[in-house]
């Protein structure tokens, strides 16, 4: 646990909960599993869409609004080729997670600080992907349908539609294995 990290959870712990880990994700640009779609899908957008700005500008006869129609598709072809990979990076810089005797929670957020938490005894459906570095993600929930295939990229609006995870944490087996050692500690205390 790093001393900012387990600072910046602080506030959001119950008087009698205590902290057994805090980390935080993979910072800096990271290439993910679903970029082997993205990155040939985003070059084709991109690609046709600078392709028609430049047509229409360069033939010079072609009406203002050719002309105006492009930008929007020119801008979003920027974001998808190397735009999302900058806010993605930033999204990850702004993120803090934290696994107490209690719950899971995850503090983010670019513009102001949003705080997630969930119980341990509602986190029914987990799941571990792991890299073979020992880095990886934990999943709280269910992540199909059409909100999840951008693979937790950074799509404008898509975030929100995802569910909760630890992205991209180093040791993330061992974080897991607490979870579920956490979960069961709660059972038997439920129990008793």
């Amino acid at each position: 646990m790093t001393f900012s990290t387990e600072q910046k959870l602080r506030p959001e712990l119950g008087r009698d909960e205590r902290l057994l880990w805090a980390g935080v994700p993979g910072q800096g640009l990271r290439f993910r599993s679903s970029d082997w779609l993205m990155v040939p899908f985003s070059l084709m957008w991109g690609g046709f869409a600078f392709f028609w700005e430049f047509s229409v500008t360069a033939i010079g006869k072609a009406p203002l609004f050719m002309k105006l129609w492009g930008i929007p598709f020119v801008l979003m072809g920027l974001y998808i080729i190397v735009g999302r990979f900058f806010v993605d990076s930033l999204r990850r810089a702004h993120a803090d997670y934290g696994v107490t005797d209690q719950r899971v929670i995850i503090v983010d957020g670019l513009f102001g600080r949003r705080v997630k938490s969930l119980a341990l005894e509602g986190v029914a459906d987990m799941s571990l992907s792991e890299r073979p570095d020992g880095s990886g993600t934990i999943t709280f929930g269910s992540g199909t349908g059409p909100s999840s295939w951008p693979g937790g990229s950074s799509w404008p609006g898509m975030r929100n539609r995802q569910p909760p995870s630890f992205e991209m944490i180093p040791g993330v087996r061992q974080v897991y294995s607490l979870i579920r050692e956490a979960q069961q500690s709660n059972r038997g205390r439920r129990v008793a």
